[in-house]
């Protein structure tokens, strides 16, 4: 053998990359005797490990019928959103505005929105939960967590066209005054 390192392209043996290493020869390496075998573990995202996650029939069932709920809920709701300015219409009545919801095209706009919002947000939620449910992880409050943030987008969506309808603002502007 020679001290010279291979060139380019040529093979280093294993001995040869053993010492460029700073490692030494293998027939100077101990084996270390067989550890036994220990608990079964997963790593998680962070890099730590927890004991693998046992399946949870109850948990699973109630985040399965909390999912199937939601997606009834988001494409009944979802299509109500897309006439969006018949629902306003409707709130306001049932609010007792007086006069009818006349911002019809910001109301198509973000009604629109509001129902792709619907959409998104549960689809994230179910990936996520069953990305739990895999895991072995008690997920039930992921989908009520995941329709409560949904919730907020989607009534953000519906408040912009509402906040500026004249009806609604000289209902608004009629409640201060009193």
């Amino acid at each position: 053998m020679t001290d010279q390192r291979p060139q380019y392209g040529e093979l280093a043996t294993p001995e040869e990359q053993r010492r460029a290493a700073g490692l030494p020869p293998l027939d100077e390496v101990a084996v270390a005797p067989a550890a036994p075998p220990a608990a079964p573990a997963v790593i998680t995202s962070e890099g730590a490990t927890a004991s693998s996650g046992r399946p949870h029939p109850v948990d699973r069932l109630v985040t399965l019928a909390l999912l199937a709920y939601g997606l009834v809920n988001i494409v009944i709701t979802g299509l109500s959103y897309l006439d969006l300015p018949t629902v306003l219409n409707q709130t306001m009545t049932i609010l007792g505005i007086e006069g009818e919801f006349t911002n019809f095209a910001q109301g198509r706009t973000w009604g629109a929105i509001a129902a792709v919002v619907l959409a998104v947000g549960w689809s994230i939620t179910a990936a996520l939960s069953i990305r739990r449910l895999r895991r072995g992880r008690i997920t039930w409050w992921l989908p009520i967590v995941g329709a409560f943030a949904t919730m907020i987008f989607v009534t953000i969506c519906i408040s912009v066209p509402m906040m500026s309808d004249p009806a609604f603002i000289a209902y608004l502007e009629q409640m201060t005054t009193r």
